[in-house]
């Protein structure tokens, strides 16, 4: 596993090299069918018994999907942050897994959250961890072992994942330290210094210490929790680097870590796995959910 601490990196990089860096969209040609497909593939899952608009926060958008398991008391739950850089994408964009997870017996809930600039980035953490506090709270009424727990968060909600796994939040929100069992982080950030010095910001504002102070890089997961980190083969050497520096920090964190690069995928299709039962990512994800 490789970690590129010590090295100059993306500091290197012309503006140019970093704006194309961080640019997912330029690695791909058919952005617009390709986050069109989140939302076609979702749509059928509504027909599958779910909970639709259930209010976790105050602000109009804090709002979250719940697909339990049709007689269950026990389900473990998979809880998806979807991406969108933090400025798009929604929670009816975020389902397409719902069947194939809950015919496994894992119910599934899909996270809504105020899109910046509207939102400052601390806030969009802060309503994510409102989510999983209600998660926890209410869950069991709905047959989910709250004790089951594993996120999941693609790009932009791969960070925001990653900043539910931090310590040191949970005890203002009711939770044990442990919430979150595990977590399935894909195509994620986790040190926004870079991000902060390029087109992101436009919509993020961020000043450097706050770059630092919401890097899950800078707040690991308490030693023993499982991560399964993966990126995309046709992800840029940027979005790889930055998982394999996340996942070398919690390895040396005392975590448990697996780092996976799914062939043949992009950063956005990636996740169109989770519809598949055999594939990796699935399989990877699923053997996290499972009884420790």
């Amino acid at each position: 596993m490789s970690d590129s601490a010590g090295l100059p990196g993306w500091r290197a990089f012309s503006p140019e090299e970093l704006a194309r860096q961080y640019s997912p969209r330029g690695t791909v040609n058919n952005l617009d069918a390709l986050l069109q497909d989140y939302r076609t593939q979702s749509m059928p899952m509504y027909e599958l018994p779910h909970l639709r608009d259930v209010r976790y926060g105050l602000q109009a958008d804090e709002l979250l999907d719940l697909f339990p398991v049709p007689g269950r008391t026990d389900a473990p739950l998979f809880v998806f942050i979807h991406g969108g850089y933090w400025r798009a994408l929604g929670k009816q964009d975020s389902v397409f897994m719902a069947r194939n997870f809950t015919a496994h017996g894992v119910a599934v809930a899909a996270v809504n959250y105020q899109l910046a600039p509207a939102a400052r980035l601390s806030e969009i953490v802060a309503q994510c961890r409102r989510s999983l506090a209600w998660l926890y709270m209410h869950g069991p009424a709905h047959g989910i072992d709250a004790g089951r727990i594993v996120l999941g968060g693609s790009s932009a909600g791969a960070h925001l994942a990653a900043m539910l796994l931090a310590p040191g939040w949970q005890v203002a929100f009711g939770l044990p330290p442990d919430v979150v069992k595990a977590g399935v982080l894909v195509s994620g950030l986790y040190d926004l210094a870079p991000v902060q010095q390029t087109t992101p910001n436009d919509w993020l504002a961020l000043d450097s210490a706050e770059a630092a102070a919401l890097s899950p890089q800078t707040c690991l997961p308490d030693a023993g929790a499982r991560l399964c980190i993966a990126t995309a083969e046709k992800d840029t050497d940027e979005f790889k680097r930055q998982s394999l520096d996340y996942a070398a920090a919690c390895t040396r964190q005392g975590c448990a870590v697996q780092y996976e690069q799914i062939t043949g995928r992009n950063h956005f299709d990636v996740i169109m796995d989770w519809m598949n039962p055999q594939a990796l990512l699935t399989q990877s994800t699923w053997r996290l959910l499972a009884p420790a």
